[in-house]
């Protein structure tokens, strides 16, 4: 094992074990954030989510241009300067995986990132939902909905002469437009998170909601510049892609992946994102085990249906709108990509639809 592959392994473990102990620790999940808005009228994790983005959105742009992501070249064999990475504007795509995702993690009890982390604590059913996910994610990319998923992917739109425009696109170009457009958004939105009147602090149970959006953000501007030093190419934090590419590994023992991969111990090839993902319930079964919180669950076996069916619905959305709650809504809107923003608006319809339908609709008659 080089010792290029140990520190890409190490980087990738240490970052995945980080966001499942905040994750656990801080109880936090798109599905509960988007769902309480209506539901329950509770705001609280909304707010940590939009803290979040804040973070990631000014350190992303700022690691952008003081020119600090890397990516590997195969033929110079040094690492180059590259610029942020942004999804082409499919707004079919976007909107219609997205809202697919947003109803079926109301379905499947949680989003992508927060099924993975509650397999640390024992939860049976996101290990059933895992698999769905895998399932809808594949059946799309290349089984039966591959037609419909790349025929989706063909309405590409431009905005100011660019295929993957950012927010700042729509009002001009250059420095200037472009950190104005970064100072309102950011200005705007932290007017509404401290109207919430954020702690930044802890308790023996769990992180306050303002530790925890702070911590998240920091993870992904993180993830950015440790992915692009050690995993050969900048990623940022998501679920989806990493998440096809470890099942890919286990089982054809390579990724099928344009990432660089890496080998550990001879036995195992993966990329950056494999490691990560390998992680991340790792991270938050230490959190729950030192809470005293981890405990197997067993669900009934209607559930587990029910369960299924939510995560596969996941997995169809991710790959046609291009990712998932923490791809889409967290990396992708840190970069301010367009289609990052109208997914993540479409994730929030979907499962306001869901939670309708599912929970106020039954209770109203």
């Amino acid at each position: 094992m080089s010792s290029g592959n140990i520190f890409s392994v190490i980087s990738a473990v240490a970052l995945g074990l980080m966001l499942g102990y905040v994750l656990q620790r801080g109880r936090f999940c798109l599905n509960s954030a988007f769902r309480d808005i209506i539901f329950v009228k509770d705001l609280t994790f909304f707010r940590a989510y939009l803290l979040c983005v804040v973070v990631a959105v000014i350190g992303t742009n700022l690691l952008d241009d003081f020119n600090l992501l890397k990516a590997f070249d195969q033929e110079t064999g040094t690492y180059v300067s590259v610029a942020l990475m942004r999804q082409n504007f499919v707004p079919v795509a976007n909107i219609l995986g997205g809202f697919l995702f947003g109803m079926g993690i109301v379905l499947a009890g949680g989003c992508a990132s927060g099924i993975v982390y509650r397999i640390g604590e024992g939860q049976v059913s996101t290990m059933t939902a895992i698999i769905g996910f895998f399932f809808g994610i594949v059946m799309t990319t290349e089984g039966m909905l591959s037609p419909v998923y790349r025929y989706l992917k063909s309405f590409k739109m431009e905005i100011a002469g660019k295929t993957n425009p950012a927010l700042w696109d729509l009002f001009g170009s250059g420095p200037v437009v472009k950190w104005t457009t970064i100072g309102l958004f950011s200005v705007a939105v932290l007017a509404f998170v401290f109207k919430g009147k954020p702690s930044f602090g802890k308790n023996s149970k769990s992180f306050s909601w303002g530790l925890t959006g702070l911590l998240i953000g920091l993870l992904t501007v993180a993830s950015w510049w440790v992915s692009s030093y050690f995993g050969g190419m900048p990623r940022g934090l998501a679920i989806t892609t990493p998440l096809r590419e470890f099942f890919n590994a286990v089982l054809y023992k390579s990724s099928h992946s344009p990432f660089p991969e890496f080998s550990f111990l001879g036995i195992f090839t993966g990329t950056w994102g494999v490691f990560f993902i390998f992680a991340v319930p790792f991270g938050a079964l230490v959190s729950a085990l030192t809470l005293k919180e981890f405990k197997w669950k067993i669900p009934q076996a209607k559930e587990f249906l029910t369960v299924f069916f939510g995560s596969i619905l996941m997995g169809v959305g991710a790959v046609i709108a291009g990712g998932c709650n923490l791809g889409h809504g967290v990396t992708g809107f840190s970069t301010m990509a367009v289609s990052s923003i109208v997914a993540i608006i479409s994730i929030m319809l979907g499962n306001w639809t869901m939670v309708y339908f599912k929970f106020i609709k039954p209770m109203n008659d």
